[in-house]
């Protein structure tokens, strides 16, 4: 018997299982597309972060930030730094959230986007992939309702960057918001 029948059955397996693994996503479309133009302002919110890797959720805002700008989203803002007293517990309460999105109100700004970090780090292991877990959100400031939303988690391989995982991420969430 020839060795390529042999360990074509074993090499199927391996890339359906390897790639089973690597990312699961749950996303909500909104129906009626959001602004992004000029006349809709757009603010980043600090989001929670639920790791034990610090400013994690800082890392992820920064990319959503340029993510968004990318997505076309004309007039975005990010909310005021919070001053943290915990260096590794840098996740906001829920009052440093109630509190930058009655800021980001009271600046006319229609859309939120928030969320939190969930996992932000390099499994442990011989090959140390990156992980990455993410819930994301649009809240319309204008009467307070979560619009869209979208949760995911991805992990890459050994050489690749924790960061790029995220954008990876973050990137195939977004997908699914509808902006015009």
């Amino acid at each position: 018997m020839r060795l390529d029948r042999l360990l074509k059955p074993f090499l199927l397996l391996a890339l359906a299982l390897g790639a089973a693994g690597c990312s699961v996503m749950d996303r909500s479309r909104n129906t009626v597309p959001l602004d992004a133009g000029a006349s809709a302002k757009w603010v980043i919110l600090p989001m929670a972060n639920h790791t034990e890797t610090p400013q994690a959720a800082l890392r992820a805002e920064v990319i959503l930030e340029a993510l968004m700008r990318q997505r076309g989203v004309q007039t975005l803002v990010r909310a005021p730094a919070v001053a943290s007293s915990d260096l590794l517990g840098d996740s906001p309460d829920r009052k440093v959230q109630q509190d930058a999105q009655r800021w980001a109100a009271e600046q006319g700004v229609r859309y939120a986007m928030t969320g939190a970090v969930d996992e932000w780090r390099y499994k442990v292991g011989v090959d140390g992939e990156p992980a990455v877990g993410l819930v994301l959100q649009v809240i319309d400031l204008s009467n307070g309702n979560v619009v869209w939303t979208a949760t995911g988690a991805r992990s890459g391989w050994s050489r690749e960057a924790l960061s790029a995982v995220g954008q990876k991420l973050m990137r195939d969430l977004l997908g699914d918001l509808s902006l015009r």
